[in-house]
């Protein structure tokens, strides 16, 4: 008579790519980025990049899949406490850098990045991308928030704001400080609006 083999003993092949589903594809883009992915208790992939903690979801289920790619930081003390001028941070971030979505969520500063996935696509060159966008978005934040409310600061003591300076964290160049993007071109009153029209 022969014996039958334990089927929990045969090798266990992974799926070829294209049947691959979308969180399996990421770990295996974030091991070849050499950022050492885990999964945490909500299912989600972490993994540190450059000493940060980032976190991937993947939403799947529908007509299409998609990738979100969110990291959420503690707000430092230096930065002002000011809620209104830490959103107006955010929304600097989610109207300035393509991408991007910024926001406060329990005192904490939330990025996060969502692309559509294709069934068959190695999702490694959008999770770079990703990944180098809220990296840079976490370093402007800052900077934005504790230079622009030097600015407001030195309009309100009578002062233009145009002395105040920031620097840049990637250069290290000083530049002028601007207003917050949700301030806009301020029109006179009574003008004609330009040729774009009013939203």
């Amino acid at each position: 008579m022969w014996t039958m083999t334990d089927p929990t003993s045969l090798p266990n092949f992974p799926p070829p790519p294209e049947e691959s589903p979308l969180r399996g594809r990421v770990l295996d883009a974030l091991q070849d980025l050499k950022l050492q992915p885990d999964l945490d208790a909500e299912g989600d992939i972490k993994f540190t990049a450059q000493e940060q903690q980032l976190f991937v979801r993947s939403l799947t289920g529908g007509q299409v899949d998609i990738m979100r790619v969110y990291g959420q930081w503690q707000i430092a003390d230096s930065v002002p406490d000011d809620l209104l001028t830490r959103l107006n941070g955010c929304n600097d971030i989610t109207l300035g850098v393509n991408l991007v979505k910024a926001g406060i969520a329990s005192g904490n500063l939330v990025l996060s990045v969502e692309q559509v996935i294709a069934p068959k696509e190695n999702p490694k060159p959008k999770v770079q991308i990703a990944v180098s966008m809220i990296l840079q978005a976490v370093a402007l934040w800052h900077r934005n928030v504790t230079a622009k409310a030097k600015r407001e600061a030195d309009i309100a003591a009578g002062g233009t704001g145009e002395s105040v300076e920031a620097t840049d964290a990637a250069t290290g160049e000083q530049q002028k400080v601007g207003p917050w993007l949700s301030e806009g071109t301020r029109r006179p009153q009574g003008g004609t609006p330009d040729a774009g029209g009013e939203a």
